[in-house]
């Protein structure tokens, strides 16, 4: 099938097809005589599988590494459990964020609580001063312990991307 084919059938936009290709999360597809790419049912999966871990919010990187694995199924997952574990760290460390923010925008939307000319809004007279402090950022490490990927697993791209 061409690119808009895959497109339709995993429900991707060709840009972004494009992107995991470059990205080296999809392997290029070979060319027929005209010079378009033929992709195959590997494809389909693979791009399924990509826009999976894209859903639970999976860096490119951990994909990447995902993949590693995928591609050599006689290896041990035991990277792939730290690096879900890691994961599961990181989103359990947003959720805290955006409750924490939850309660400062339900906090200035207390200060107006009627219909009011803009001059005396409370909420853009709170929006105004200064904010609370930021927490100074987290100190940034790899996603999961550096471990030697198999030999059959090697070939991704990229370090570790930070969050």
């Amino acid at each position: 099938m061409k690119i808009g084919a895959l497109a339709v059938a995993a429900q991707t936009q060709v840009e972004t097809i494009r992107y995991y290709e470059r990205e080296g999360l999809l392997p290029q597809a070979p060319r027929s005589e005209g010079n378009y790419r033929i992709y195959g049912p590997g494809h389909v999966e693979r791009l399924a599988f990509v826009r999976h871990c894209r859903s639970l919010d999976m860096t490119l990187d951990e994909i990447r590494l995902l993949l590693q694995f995928k591609d050599a199924p006689q290896s041990e997952c035991g990277q792939v459990n730290a690096l879900l574990d890691a994961h599961i760290g990181h989103v359990a460390t947003r959720i805290r964020e955006l409750r924490q923010l939850e309660k400062q925008l339900k906090a200035l939307r207390e200060q107006c609580a009627g219909v009011h000319d803009a001059a005396h809004c409370g909420i853009l007279n709170g929006l105004a001063q200064p904010g609370p402090p930021a927490d100074p950022p987290a100190p940034v490490g790899p996603l999961v312990p550096v471990a030697p990927v198999p030999p059959a697993a090697r070939g991704g791209r990229g370090a570790h991307r930070r969050w």
